[in-house]
Parts: C-alpha cells; sequence; structure tokens
C-alpha cells in the first residue's frame, strides 16, 4: 500500500573555518525497491588525506552493501552493522598507508517502504527525531561529556557548552572494536523529519532551535539555513559542516 505521505530530502555541506573538507554525507534511494531510502553522514578525522579517506570509505562501504540489500528478506539492523563493521575493518587497512591516524564517525539511518525506520552511529555525528516541531528522540553521542551527563556530573546544557565536548570515547577506524548505538522508529508519519548532521552543524543550536527550523522550512531551505546561521555563531571558528534532512509531508486529497 502507498504511503500517505511524500519525502522531502536534502544534503548540505560546508567546509567551514578548516582548511580540508573531512566530512562526507550521502543520501541514496534503493536501485530497485520504491520507497526505500539510505541517508549517511561521516565525520572524517586524521591530518590533511587522513580524515578524509576514512569519510569517503564511510560512503563507499555504505554504497556498496546498500545496493546488495533485500528489504523484503534481509534484517536491516544487520545490513546497519555491516556497514560499521565493515568500514571501520578498511579504515583500520588504510591507516597503514595513511600519513595519520584515520577515523571516522558514521551517523545512517534506512527509512523502508512501510514506513519502518531503523537507524545507527558511532561517535559524536546526530540523528534527530522531530515530529513537527517537537523531538521525539536523538543519537546519544559517545563522548566524553555525554558519559558525565549519564553519570548525572553534568547537565545537557553544561555538556554542550564544555570545552572538551568533542573527544570521543570511540568511533570509526581506532583499536577498539567502535561504539554502536541502534534506534527504530515502528513507523513514520507525515509531520515527522528525520536529522543527520555533524558536530559543526548540532554544536550551535539547541534542540528547540533545530525543530523549528526543521518545521518551519523545506530540507532545502533549512540545510542552507542551519549552515549558514552555524557559520555566523562560529565567529571563524567553525568545523566543517555536514547534514541530511528527509521530511514527510501528507498528500493532498485526491478531489473528483
Amino acid at each position: 500500500m502507498q504511503p500517505a505521505y511524500r519525502l522531502q530530502a536534502a544534503t548540505g555541506i560546508h567546509r567551514g573555518d578548516r582548511q580540508y573538507q573531512q566530512d562526507q554525507v550521502m543520501l541514496m534511494a534503493h536501485p530497485y525497491v520504491h520507497g526505500c531510502l539510505l541517508g549517511v553522514l561521516a565525520d572524517g578525522m586524521g591530518g590533511r588525506s587522513g580524515g578524509r579517506k576514512a569519510s569517503d570509505q564511510v560512503m563507499l562501504t555504505a554504497r556498496q552493501l546498500f545496493e546488495r540489500f533485500e528489504p523484503g528478506k534481509e534484517d536491516c539492523t544487520a545490513l546497519l552493522e555491516s556497514i560499521v563493521h565493515e568500514s571501520h575493518m578498511v579504515i583500520r587497512l588504510t591507516a597503514i598507508s595513511a600519513e595519520q591516524e584515520p577515523h571516522s564517525t558514521i551517523a545512517a539511518f534506512v527509512l523502508l517502504p512501510q514506513g519502518r525506520c531503523h537507524w545507527v552511529h558511532s561517535g559524536d555525528s546526530r540523528i534527530y527525531h522531530y515530529q513537527g516541531a517537537t523531538m521525539v528522540h536523538r543519537t546519544k553521542d559517545h563522548s566524553y561529556v555525554q558519559s558525565l551527563v549519564d553519570r548525572g556530573e553534568l547537565t545537557e546544557f553544561e555538556a554542550h557548552v564544555h570545552p572538551k565536548f568533542n573527544i570521543l570515547l570511540g568511533c570509526l577506524g581506532t583499536e577498539a572494536e567502535p561504539p554502536m548505538s541502534h534506534h527504530v522508529i515502528e513507523h513514520v508519519h507525515p509531520g515527522t523529519t528525520l536529522m543527520a548532521c555533524s558536530d559543526g552543524v548540532w554544536h550551535y543550536y539547541t534542540a528547540e532551535e533545530l525543530g523549528t527550523v526543521l518545521n518551519a522550512l523545506t530540507p532545502r531551505e533549512a540545510t542552507e539555513f542551519l549552515i549558514d546561521k552555524a557559520r555566523v555563531r562560529a565567529q571563524g571558528g567553525g568545523d566543517n559542516l555536514s547534514l541530511v534532512v528527509l521530511k514527510l509531508e501528507a498528500l493532498e486529497p485526491v478531489t473528483a
């Protein structure tokens, strides 16, 4: 049965105030299953070329595995786990020839034709789920300050402005296995918005601000606005910025 919504989507990416672009982002429709989409974002780290090699590898691995994925037969969680593990292994191999240790975060989601959505993340790139302007859920960073929040030693606001907010406890390409967190939205609805973004974006906004922007604007307008405003707020010290926005809108009723 055709879902009672239409999809609007956009990606955005900007080098920010950094010398090199190490973020990568992709939004991809399944090659033969209508209504099945993959969104994936990677924030690479590791010198002039190491970080970009790492994020490029995440994109390549995600594309290859998604193209072979059979939504009606295979488990979506297993697909996302495979993307994380295989990206991690190849990034580790890349480290042999890279000038510095290549690492990357990942934030990836798959929307299935029946309206179910699976996501996975590792590191501090985030995925947000909004219904209208209200945040329903978001990922928890695999970071030092998030561990302090979980132990009750910091509030969410204190973590957001903490000077060590960007210290990770794990990601892809490290010696240890990457941390991995899953989430499932059983059914998306008209008014649902999903956004994956790097810390170069989310660090400059509250959850309420993001919800207001995503609810009021189209995905293309939202990506442009959020990048532009984050650039202003960074005051010349901003990181690479990347995001992917997927918005579900109600279909207009058909009149006879």
